[in-house]
């Protein structure tokens, strides 16, 4: 699976999450928090996204995830390493 791919995973859980966002205006670089989402909607998605990936991360991980592109990384990582 590509980073491309799992980028696109997680904007439709973004999407699903946040239904007011447009999935064009979500951009790697981005925080969620500039989409809108409160610590809720960060914790939904991250778990949703984990859900559709087929993986199991601690959350305590992704403590040092600054924006949309350091999940996505963290995410194609272990995706990767979890086959």
């Amino acid at each position: 699976m590509t980073k491309n791919e799992v980028f696109q995973i997680v904007k439709e859980q973004i999407v699903d999450i946040l239904p007011d966002i447009d999935p064009q205006e979500i951009q790697m670089e981005q925080r969620l928090t500039d989409l809108g989402a409160n610590s809720l909607d960060r914790a939904d998605i991250t778990i949703a996204s984990l859900e559709a990936l087929g993986i199991k991360i601690p959350l305590a991980e992704f403590g040092n995830v600054q924006n949309i592109e350091g999940l996505v990384n963290l995410l194609h990582e272990k995706k990767a390493m979890q086959g």
